[in-house]
């Protein structure tokens, strides 16, 4: 079968995820060009299950499938890569695989089985926030860096967890086939937006919880409706029925920033799905959504994304269609 050798790495107690998530996006691109061939490698052929409990199918163990010939090797994260990574056989494979590999990339905490391989010394990584401390602490001869939700370092590319693997992939078909082919995967599988790799891994869902009392729940119901609209503290507090001091106390303990960290995040929200559903300009949605200015929401936008409010247009819309 023609097309680039695509090489899954999977032990027991992977993240089912970390594997079917980027699997999907690299299929897809292979349906619209005949790009890849993909495989799974385990430490031993068969049924291997996944921490969830889901059970998959490894075409080859790691003692009999050929290292060579690996065009890009992606290893999938998980509670077993504990055991993983101190597995001999599986991480010789590994080491030689990814020696010979054109690409050398993981998902989440597969990091660590790249470090167990001796593949990415010296190399600026990312893992799950939740396991960079451990990271840092075991590997210091890594430059750990657990914001974005994937790094390129070379031929080394290391993504945080779960669903940013699915971002590592499509910017890896972006960079093998073009921008058009991966916006067309994207919208196949239904993804709201391809991500740039220097996007935090703290968006809305992990920044925000949901409020516990009605006058919370209220004002950021109404934040939502109208990110645009006056959200300053005396107006929020008259809208809870609460006095500006006890409002700001309340806000913050049940949501978990203040308000208007709050507002500020939601208006950065609003502006991104603006800048990737028209073409109004810059300054029309920073007037919109309560910027005032096209400066004030450049600053305020790259501050939380680490793109340019241009940049995030150009990279997330494509106007060309796949023959």
């Amino acid at each position: 079968m023609a097309g680039r050798r695509v090489v899954f790495v999977i032990y027991e107690g992977f993240e089912s995820l970390d594997l079917v998530g980027p699997h999907e996006v690299f299929q897809h691109a292979s349906g619209l060009t005949g790009g890849y061939r993909c495989e799974i490698v385990a430490p031993a052929a068969g049924v291997v299950a996944a921490g969830s409990g889901l059970l998959l199918h490894a075409a080859a163990g790691a003692a009999t499938a050929d290292a060579a010939g690996v065009d890009t090797l992606v290893v999938a994260g998980g509670g077993g890569v504990d055991a993983a990574r101190h597995d001999p056989t599986l991480v010789g494979w590994v080491a030689a695989a990814g020696a010979g590999a054109r690409r050398v990339t993981s998902v989440c905490s597969g990091v660590f089985l790249l470090a167990a391989a001796g593949l990415i010394t010296g190399r600026r990584v990312i893992t799950h926030w939740a396991r960079a401390a451990q990271l840092r602490r075991e590997h210091p001869e890594l430059r750990v860096d657990c914001d974005p939700i994937f790094i390129r370092d070379g031929h080394v590319w290391t993504s945080a967890g779960v669903t940013a693997g699915m971002d590592l992939a499509l910017a890896l078909v972006e960079d093998d086939l073009g921008r058009d082919v991966a916006h067309a995967v994207a919208q196949e599988l239904v993804m709201f937006l391809r991500r740039p790799g220097s996007q935090s891994q703290f968006s809305v869902p992990l920044w925000s919880r949901q409020p516990r009392t009605d006058p919370i729940r209220a004002v950021v119901a109404a934040i939502h409706a109208n990110p645009g609209g006056g959200h300053g503290i005396e107006s929020l507090a008259g809208r809870a029925g609460l006095s500006p001091r006890h409002f700001q106390r309340r806000f913050t303990a049940e949501v978990g920033v203040p308000p208007a960290a709050y507002v500020e995040r939601v208006r950065v929200e609003a502006a991104q799905r603006a800048l990737t559903a028209g073409d109004d300009p810059v300054e029309t949605i920073a007037r919109r959504y309560g910027f005032g200015t096209a400066e004030t929401l450049r600053r305020t936008f790259h501050r939380h994304t680490r793109v340019a409010p241009s940049d995030y247009r150009n990279r997330f819309r494509s106007t060309r269609e796949i023959a």
